[in-house]
């Protein structure tokens, strides 16, 4: 019989620990993860990004998760997702593709854990928003998974507290899903 995976995706602003906390979650519970791909993607990139990039990014982003799905893992843990997508095209383009709407309410996301920016913002050839810009974003970030419906624990902390606090989330889903059993 083939696994639900429980889907679980890390997500917040820029710097604040969502690829160290979707691999230590994933080592955790010894499972391998989907990584970040945009930053893969946009580095290798020898111009400025553009709309058919990110909207690549976002297809690639979907093709993963499905790889993953027909694993039947107990979990998939996912270093950002569709949310940050649909937000950049907004913000950077002021224009959304219409099918991801669509496949954000079709797709069974378990759980958002949206990193705290609490952690400094640390620049680099990709990041694009610190500052005032990067609390903007987060906010919108959290607005929107509430739009969708989505369930999400807003993970606080620094390092091993952090790794905590997000670990304590995923089991306090999997308590409430065996209540419902």
């Amino acid at each position: 019989m083939k696994t639900t995976s429980k889907i679980i995706v890390i997500t917040g602003a820029e710097s604040t620990g969502k690829s160290m906390l979707t691999e230590w979650l994933a080592n955790n519970f010894q499972v391998p993860y989907i990584p970040e791909f945009a930053r893969e993607y946009v580095e290798k990139l020898n111009r400025d990004y553009n709309y058919s990039d990110v909207e690549f990014i976002a297809k690639k982003q979907i093709s993963q998760l499905h790889e993953f799905q027909k694993a039947g893992l107990p979990y998939i843990f996912a270093d950002t997702w569709l949310i940050i997508t649909k937000i950049w095209f907004e913000v950077v383009f002021k224009q959304v593709p219409s099918w991801i709407d669509e496949t954000m309410k079709e797709t069974a996301i378990s759980l958002f854990l949206v990193c705290d920016t609490n952690l400094p913002w640390i620049p680099d050839s990709v990041r694009e928003n610190g500052g005032e810009q990067r609390e903007l974003l987060q906010k919108k970030y959290i607005n929107t998974i509430e739009e969708y419906g989505f369930n999400y624990k807003i993970v606080r902390g620094k390092n091993d507290e952090r790794f905590k606090n997000a670990l304590d989330a995923v089991k306090q889903l999997e308590k409430n899903e065996e209540k419902q059993l």
